[in-house]
């Protein structure tokens, strides 16, 4: 064959693991024969990369020569232009993502205790019953209403949320109204 006689075509490489070959794949439209609508057809090209210059999403040049192996009759003739395209895995992805995640509900917690550590050092001791009453589902406010002056310790169970906060005056009115009901 003729090398001016031979077919050149350009196309976006998609896939560069096998050695020396890379795929190269060219996306062009036809008409319809009967309805006159635009088809999108893609073909793909084993090419010929003996340096292995190609990356995924590089713009190439090809140009048809003689078979090289059972499937590949192309060859590279230039890049034309290159792509920066991600090379991550999906489980890389999702560790770094858990990871930043966890870091954002950590310094969320954070900032919640703080502002219930403010709201319980700036009340009253005849507030603190109130608060405490509120916040026994809350483990991040129960943590921050254990820490506030006048209140009593908490009790937690294996870890999880806690299932009592009072203060300490209310516990001793406590005591004493249920010996007078005994």
């Amino acid at each position: 064959m003729a090398k001016e006689m031979r077919k050149v075509r350009t196309g976006a490489v998609v896939r560069t693991s096998m050695e020396q070959t890379a795929v190269v794949e060219m996306v062009w439209k036809q008409r319809h024969r009967l309805y006159r609508k635009q088809m999108r057809r893609v073909t793909r090209f084993y090419v010929h990369d003996p340096l292995n210059q190609c990356q995924v999403g590089d713009t190439v040049r090809i140009q048809e020569t003689r078979p090289i192996s059972k499937t590949k009759h192309w060859r590279l003739l230039e890049i034309l232009h290159r792509r920066q395209v991600a090379e991550v895995q999906p489980i890389e992805l999702e560790t770094d993502l858990d990871a930043a995640i966890a870091g954002d509900e950590a310094a969320e917690a954070t900032e919640e205790a703080d502002e219930v550590t403010d709201f319980v050092g700036e009340l009253d001791a005849g507030d603190e019953a109130e608060v405490a009453a509120s916040v026994d589902d809350d483990p991040v406010a129960v943590a921050a209403v254990e820490d506030a002056p006048g209140m009593a310790e908490v009790e937690s169970v294996e870890g999880d949320a806690t299932t009592e906060v009072e203060p300490v005056e209310a516990e001793a009115a406590a005591e004493a109204g249920e010996e007078k009901d005994a």
